[in-house]
């Protein structure tokens, strides 16, 4: 009888049991990490990619597999080349399964890395909760800036978010001494990419950069997560796992030397001396190729105006390079056709030397890094400008009579050859 009751008493221990298990919550078991991939083939792939992977199941039970993309923007946008270079690009995070985010980088063949966050269960739960508020459809869009607000800044930023009051402290090692220089090793194999950039932008990405700054680029981020450390003590993450070896390296070889922005312009450069030289000799002006060199100057010019007038972009401006590159160059490459607007094309030539010669004089002395190809170009504006200048007053110097100034009625004045 005695055993009898025992298992009565066992048997009703189990059914409280199952009663209130259902009734209890479970403790969520998750685990973040950063999700780094490497860089791909196109453009705006050269620095790498970063994310963040929210793994494990939630209260109520369920899988939790996701990641959280501050990368996902929208080539359909109204007026979007437009709105980009205006600096007006809005990119948007994104929380989706982890499963859709893998298949581009193994296509393209780029590697993927996982570096495990040393965080607390309450630090994950809250990293998660902060990250589901800023996918929100009011919070998700952000506006875009290439070095100071993307997808590596804004994930530290919200790791700082997930510890606090704890704090993350970052090696002071810095591998990069501005963010042009950043540039220059990301985008070394797309010379002309880079040419493009140093025209474009001016000092402000020339400043020395902390390590903190350095995050902007995910692969740099990598590293110094790797080393990071939590100010109470304890590593900021675990050894990195590779999800992805990479099946190759996708990014473009390097450019040969002689298809580089360099090997151009000093071709330019040599070729505006000869014709500048002929011209000296011969007293004449090759009008068409004139008009075609300051032309490209005038078009380069307007694009570089609007960097610095109108756009947006905190790195834009100041550009010494609108000094040179303007609109105003059309101005010699229109008036040299005809007689009685030269002066003007003379006038323009003349500004052109002067800011020319005192920008390569002052250059080493101000902040702003220059591509090695502008010098050859400076080259090639100043020994076709000097040669205008230098044979313009030769251009008419023929004495005319009188009646070739004032023909009498009936009879045509003849024209210049020249």
């Amino acid at each position: 009888m005695h055993t009898r009751q025992h298992i009565y008493f066992v048997l009703l221990t189990f059914m409280v049991i199952a009663c209130i298990l259902p009734m209890q919550a479970i403790t969520p078991r998750l685990r973040a990490s950063l999700i780094t991939c490497y860089p791909g083939p196109e453009i705006y792939e050269l620095v790498g990619h970063e994310a963040i992977r929210i793994q494990g199941y939630d209260a109520s039970g369920a899988v939790v597999d996701s990641v959280w993309n501050y990368g996902v923007f929208d080539f359909n946008t109204p007026n979007f080349v437009y709105r980009f270079v205006k600096g007006e690009t809005d990119y948007m995070v994104w929380g989706y399964p982890f499963e859709w985010f893998m298949p581009q980088y193994i296509e393209r063949g780029s590697k993927v890395v996982e570096q495990p966050l040393n965080f607390s269960p309450e630090e994950t739960q809250r990293l998660r909760h902060l990250l589901q508020i800023n996918a929100l459809p009011a919070n998700r869009t952000y506006r875009y800036n290439y070095v100071r607000d993307n997808c590596s800044t804004r994930i530290a930023a919200m790791l700082d978010s997930a510890v606090a009051p704890r704090r993350i402290i970052y090696p002071d090692s810095v591998a990069f001494t501005s963010f042009r220089n950043a540039m220059r090793h990301y985008h070394r194999n797309y010379p002309w990419y880079q040419f493009g950039i140093d025209l474009a932008l001016g000092s402000g990405i020339d400043a020395p950069l902390n390590s903190r700054q350095e995050i902007f680029s995910p692969l740099r981020f990598m590293e110094l997560a790797e080393n990071a450390h939590f100010a109470g003590g304890g590593k900021l993450t675990s050894p990195p796992e590779v999800l992805y070896a990479g099946s190759s390296d996708p990014v473009l070889p390097p450019t040969p030397w002689y298809l580089t922005p360099l090997f151009f312009a000093t071709l330019l450069m040599c070729a505006n001396i000869g014709i500048g030289l002929w011209q000296w000799f011969k007293g004449r002006i090759v009008r068409w190729w004139m008009t075609i060199f300051f032309s490209l100057l005038g078009f380069a010019g307007c694009v570089v105006w609007f960097l610095v007038f109108v756009s947006t972009h905190d790195s834009t401006a100041p550009n010494l390079m609108f000094l040179w590159l303007t609109p105003l160059q059309f101005v010699p490459a229109i008036c040299i056709w005809w007689r009685h607007t030269r002066p003007l094309a003379q006038a323009m030539v003349i500004v052109d030397l002067i800011v020319l010669v005192i920008m390569t004089a002052l250059w080493p002395f101000q902040p702003q890094s220059a591509n090695p190809a502008v010098f050859p170009l400076w080259g090639a504006t100043l020994a076709l400008c000097a040669s205008y200048a230098l044979v313009y007053p030769r251009l008419d110097r023929r004495i005319y009579t009188p009646d070739e100034i004032h023909p009498p009625k009936g009879t045509k004045r003849k024209k210049s050859k020249r």
